[in-house]
């Protein structure tokens, strides 16, 4: 499995059981990462996506799978993992939940890039694999 997660510049996640922000060309740019692959995710985030393109049941993302997380269920455990993808917000929000970098131990950055988004002057976004 493939976590997908969008942090801000303080690695936060969500506020008040929300997620902090939202952006549609991210979006677009995780469905090309997906390239044809269901993007697993949880019922609050598959609204996010095009019908079709995003199924319920991160929990049971298998391997080569990608699992949107914003925070709203338990977080995989990392021997499950094959990799991490984080889009970084270039602001940082409120937080009250934040992700847990020591997921990324024992993974190598294999990318990174950035890009516009339609509500952010400058998305990151930076692939990491076991």
């Amino acid at each position: 499995m493939i976590l997908v997660v969008c942090i801000d510049k303080k690695g936060g996640l969500q506020f008040n059981h929300r997620r902090q922000s939202r952006d549609s060309l991210l979006i677009e740019d995780l469905i090309r990462e997906a390239d044809g692959r269901i993007i697993r995710t949880s019922p609050y985030s598959a609204p996010l996506f095009p019908e079709g393109v995003a199924k319920d049941g991160a929990e049971d993302a298998g391997v080569g799978e990608l699992c949107f997380y914003e925070g709203d269920f338990p977080c995989p455990p990392k021997e499950k993992l094959e990799g991490v993808i984080l889009y970084h917000w270039n602001r940082a929000y409120p937080a009250d939940l934040w992700f847990d970098e020591s997921l990324l131990d024992g993974m190598k950055k294999t990318g990174k890039t950035d890009f516009p988004g339609s509500s952010h002057e400058k998305i990151t976004k930076e692939v990491y694999r076991k």
